[in-house]
């Protein structure tokens, strides 16, 4: 069975979580407004030192992709890209709304507070997913469905995020998969600044 690390800062937090052999041997997480690009690498070198497992000994790593806080999604994306390279270890993306729902009986509506009243959610089939989706206006979600999340009615998740995170990664070791990327749904609310164009001298 795999080693796996596990990590996510798609919210106010920084999570990590190591599994071995399927099982979680050591888990931290700590609510954060900001600080989350100071304190992911230490938090993950605290962890894996409480699971007695070297960096080196790890066959994966599972990051939370989103959607959430931009700036977040974009440094745990970035970490687990670099520690795939150094490693040589395949990095597996798995989204919030993934997360959530794992452990729960099919069919189940996944929910993420979306800020602003909305949510972004998800249904998860038997047969598989639907695509994610943000929803403006909460009372439109489907009726008669078990919810599971941060939303109208919904129960709590089965497990931890940084934990349920891993658990979905270690079912896709050894599928073909991209690279970690972040799932962005809602628009920033701020594009980013570019670089002017070069100067093309005559």
């Amino acid at each position: 069975m795999a080693a796996l690390l596990a990590f996510d800062t798609s919210a106010a937090h920084c999570a990590v979580a190591v599994l071995r052999d399927g099982l979680v041997v050591a888990s931290r997480a700590e609510a954060m407004a900001k600080g989350q690009a100071e304190r992911l690498m230490p938090l993950v070198a605290e962890t894996l030192g409480e699971a007695g497992i070297a960096m080196e000994a790890l066959d994966a790593i599972a990051v939370g992709v989103g959607p959430g806080n931009f700036t977040g999604i974009r440094l745990s994306v970035a970490a687990a890209r670099g520690l795939s390279l150094s490693l040589g270890i395949p990095a597996i993306g798995v989204t919030s709304l993934e997360a959530l729902a794992e452990g729960a009986p099919r069919p189940v509506l996944a929910l993420l507070d979306a800020r602003r009243g909305a949510v972004y959610a998800q249904l998860f089939a038997p047969g598989g997913a639907e695509p994610p989706a943000l929803v403006e206006d909460p009372a439109l979600l489907p009726a008669g469905l078990p919810r599971v999340g941060e939303g109208p009615e919904a129960a709590p998740a089965a497990m931890p995020l940084a934990e349920a995170i891993g658990r979905v990664a270690l079912s896709r070791i050894g599928q073909p998969a991209a690279r970690p990327a972040p799932l962005y749904i809602r628009p920033a609310d701020a594009a980013p600044p570019r670089d002017p164009a070069p100067a093309i001298l005559g």
